[in-house]
């Protein structure tokens, strides 16, 4: 009886002890009913019995029957989504910077088994495990990595709980960061830093604005350059055809006039026609003398027409006799006595010249 009597004043003592620690109320448990032989259970909460001291059974949600003083409804254990604010901590990062910061924890009970008689407080244990593995998380990463890599941090953490939880019968099914909160100094910091780099970024965008417009500049004057000799190319080549396609013409005409002017002196009265052609082209162009300039070599007697006609036409009938063979001797002797004859005139006209 005594050792009893000592056992549960033990028992009181630590009871005592441990409901004077400050901890957050228990939302995992709505109350513990009495037995009143006839129990209804609601759904997604686990009752469980203990008979006389010793686990029993877990009632199911519906019309249970439990024998009166014998069994006792000892745990109440809710199945649905608990939800739990972390509190606010501080933590240490990487680059040594002290953060303030809170979240909140999602978990459900699998196992009220587990969760009634492996931990005394399952809501307090968990919410612990969770700021230190908060804080250890938090020392393994960089100011910068620690709002960049949000999302990892939280699977972190959800992992490092359910690793440590399972034997509680308990599973995290997230963990999120409501608020970081940085040091004022820290924050002016980082507001510098993200200025500076904005900057950097707008400096950046121009100087790539300016380097895309002179490239455009400089494409445009090239291709410019390359159409415009593209187009001289193709105007000399049209030109050179047109003067080549001109000159073309005009021989073709000149060949054609000859051959028809070949055709016409040979018909009757070719020559006489021939003579009247020499006779107005030597009248016209004895109108023109002294137009141009004022020094000119005139023959012995320009005003006598007929003379000029007749030498024309004999030049004209020599050349188109065929040559004679056996007179090539007499020919070339007539041929040095004219131009003996001409140069003898030429003279003559030239001393004529210097005298007026």
């Amino acid at each position: 009886m005594l050792a009893r009597a000592a056992r549960g004043s033990g028992a009181l003592l630590l009871r005592s002890a441990v409901q004077a620690s400050p901890r957050p109320p228990r939302r995992a448990s709505s109350g513990l009913p009495r037995n009143t032989v006839v129990l209804f259970v609601p759904q997604q909460e686990a009752w469980v019995v203990e008979r006389m001291g010793r686990f029993h059974r877990i009632l199911e949600p519906g019309l249970n029957i439990l024998i009166p003083v014998l069994d006792r409804i000892r745990y109440v254990q809710s199945l649905k989504e608990i939800v739990i604010n972390v509190p606010e901590q501080s933590a240490v990062t990487l680059d040594n910077v002290t953060l303030q910061i809170d979240g909140v924890l999602y978990l459900r009970i699998m196992d009220p088994y587990k969760a009634s008689y492996g931990v005394e407080d399952p809501e307090y244990a968990v919410t612990q495990l969770a700021q230190t593995t908060m804080r250890s998380e938090l020392g393994k990463l960089s100011l910068d990595k620690v709002f960049r890599e949000r999302e990892s941090l939280n699977a972190n953490i959800v992992d490092a709980i359910n690793q440590a939880a399972d034997c509680w019968g308990i599973r995290c099914l997230r963990y999120e960061i409501k608020d970081i909160h940085v040091p004022p100094r820290v924050k002016e910091s980082m507001q510098m830093q993200v200025e500076a780099e904005r900057r950097k970024r707008a400096t950046v965008l121009e100087s790539e604005g300016t380097r895309e417009s002179a490239i455009n500049v400089a494409e445009g004057k090239k291709q410019a350059q390359i159409l415009a000799s593209e187009a001289e190319k193709a105007e000399q080549i049209n030109q050179a055809a047109g003067e080549a396609s001109a000159v073309l013409a005009k021989a073709k005409a000149k060949a054609e006039a000859i051959r028809i002017l070949a055709a016409a002196l040979t018909q009757h009265n070719g020559d006489a026609a021939a003579s009247l052609t020499v006779a107005e082209q030597y009248v016209t162009a004895f109108s023109k003398l002294a137009k141009d300039s004022n020094t000119i070599l005139l023959p012995s007697n320009p005003g006598d027409v007929t003379s000029m006609v007749a030498q024309a036409m004999g030049v004209y009938g020599a050349l188109t006799k065929a040559p004679v063979p056996g007179a090539q001797n007499s020919v070339s002797t007539r041929s040095g006595r004219d131009v003996q004859g001409t140069d003898a005139n030429l003279d003559e006209e030239l001393d004529r010249v210097k005298l007026s």
